[in-house]
């Protein structure tokens, strides 16, 4: 099994681009065995603008082609349809159509095993769209890619790790569909990546739906009928997990050690509390899939989009812990 890394270039009208060339060339990652999946001319319009350290641009036309060394950039060019009409911080559908093409090869790689990970660059939802990939996101791209059917998010750090039980649907949405089956999914699969990243005893905390988890259905009674007999259903079959857990408690106590992660109801329930708390360095995994795959856990931030201002940790850590992690 190859220990290379491919990481994709996400929307190139972001900060993709930028953050990709920082993380490569700053630091250790530097000659690490890392290819990019991204248009070129694209990398060296970034570059040429004196945003990014220099380095070579190498491009290569099949994985065992790349060479690895300092300042050296290893790039399987996969084009924009017209690069230079491309413009930075504007959603366009050619920038949607390129990362969906960059995830789409990158997950080829690694399902053929010429990779061991991939570690995602953010695309724009919206561009996404418009180039008519009618994906929510990299979660739902990469399920369908790899024919996956219990995968969940997970937002990553030392000191918290959160997944999801739902992320890119409306709350009402959400509220609505509930069930059990899903939560008992969520909390397996958080037990199986916890275990494949070296968590012998994983302790899982489940969050409520309700302020208070319901204070024993005053408030609200989906703790009741659904997530309690699913957390039920899982400790009987070894899974060490508690709840349902207040959510304005549970993330400060996993936080704090008490617990190795929590499951999070829906999107903002988790995001809030790890983004507060790790939003340099926090990780975006998506869990259940055959190979690990990795994202800086931020958005395109077209308002900066190749100004020099975006920062590269949460990149850099995305690309660190895809290597960690990769082959366990």
């Amino acid at each position: 099994m190859t220990d290379i890394i491919a990481v994709t270039m996400g929307d190139p009208a972001g900060i993709g681009p930028e953050i990709i060339i920082k993380s490569l060339v700053e630091g250790e990652l530097s000659g690490a065995p890392v290819i990019v999946v991204g248009c070129v001319q694209t990398l060296r319009r970034v570059q040429n603008a004196g945003i990014t350290p220099d380095a070579e641009l190498r491009v290569i036309g099949d994985v065992s082609e790349a060479v690895f060394s300092k300042d050296v950039i290893n790039v399987l060019d996969e084009p924009l349809a017209d690069p230079d009409a491309l413009k930075p911080g504007v959603v366009q559908a050619q920038a949607g159509d390129l990362a969906y093409r960059c995830v789409k090869r990158a997950t080829e790689l690694a399902m053929a095993g010429q990779v061991k990970a991939i570690a995602t660059a953010p695309l724009n939802k919206e561009a996404l769209h418009l180039a008519g990939h009618n994906y929510p996101g990299h979660t739902e791209l990469l399920a369908y890619l790899t024919k996956s059917q219990d995968y969940a998010m997970v937002l990553y750090t030392d000191k918290l790790k959160v997944i999801h039980i739902t992320t890119h649907i409306a709350l009402r949405k959400f509220l609505d569909t509930l069930n059990g089956d899903r939560i008992k999914t969520v909390i397996s699969v958080a037990d199986t990546f916890l275990k494949r990243v070296g968590y012998n005893n994983p302790r899982i905390a489940v969050a409520g739906v309700n302020p208070h988890a319901g204070e024993n259905g005053l408030f609200g009674d989906e703790e009741i009928r659904i997530v309690s007999p699913a957390i039920e259903a899982m400790k009987a079959q070894g899974i060490n997990v508690v709840g349902p857990c207040p959510p304005d408690t549970v993330f400060m106590q996993c936080h704090e050690g008490m617990y190795d992660m929590v499951v999070a109801m829906y999107h903002d329930q988790g995001h809030i509390p790890l983004k507060l708390l790790g939003f340099y360095d926090g990780v975006n995994i998506t869990a259940g899939l055959p190979f690990i795959r990795t994202s800086a856990d931020h958005g395109t931030a077209f308002d900066i989009a190749w100004t020099g201002k975006a920062k590269s940790e949460s990149m850099a850590v995305s690309i660190q812990l895809a290597m960690q992690i990769g082959q366990k």
